[in-house]
C-alpha cells in the first residue's frame, strides 16, 4: 500500500522559511513526476510545484522565485523549500504525483502570519 507522509509545517511569521518534506513508502517514485500541491481553509486544492524524473521544475506564479523543490531518489523523498513567505501562503501542503496518482497523506500545515 502505497503511503504518501508530509512533514516540516508549522507557524512563521511573513518573509520567514520553511522546509517541508514528503517521504514515500510502498512504491518508488524515481521514474515518476512528483509535485506539491496545497489547500487553504475554504479553497481548492491547488498545484503548487513539480519535479519530474529527470529533475526539472515547474513552479506556480504565486510561488516562482519563492519556492525550490527537489527530490532525493535514493531516499526516496520530495523536499518543498520555501522563503519569503506571505500570508497567503497559509494552507495544508501534500505531494503527491504531478497526476495525483496515490491516495492522498494528511499534509502539513503551514501558517504565516503578518
Amino acid at each position: 500500500q502505497v503511503q504518501l507522509v508530509e512533514s516540516g509545517g508549522g507557524f512563521v511569521q511573513a518573509g520567514g522559511s520553511l522546509r517541508l518534506s514528503c517521504a514515500a513508502s510502498g512504491v518508488s517514485f524515481a521514474l515518476q513526476a512528483m509535485a506539491w500541491f496545497r489547500q487553504a481553509p475554504g479553497k481548492q486544492r491547488e498545484w503548487v510545484a513539480t519535479i519530474s524524473s529527470a529533475g526539472i521544475t515547474a513552479y506556480a506564479d504565486s510561488v516562482k522565485g519563492r519556492f525550490t523543490i527537489s527530490r532525493d531518489n535514493d531516499k526516496n523523498t520530495v523536499a518543498l523549500q520555501m522563503n519569503s513567505l506571505r500570508p497567503e501562503d497559509t494552507a495544508a501542503y501534500y505531494c503527491n504525483t504531478q497526476m495525483g496518482v496515490y491516495n492522498w497523506g494528511k499534509g502539513t500545515l503551514v501558517f504565516v502570519s503578518s
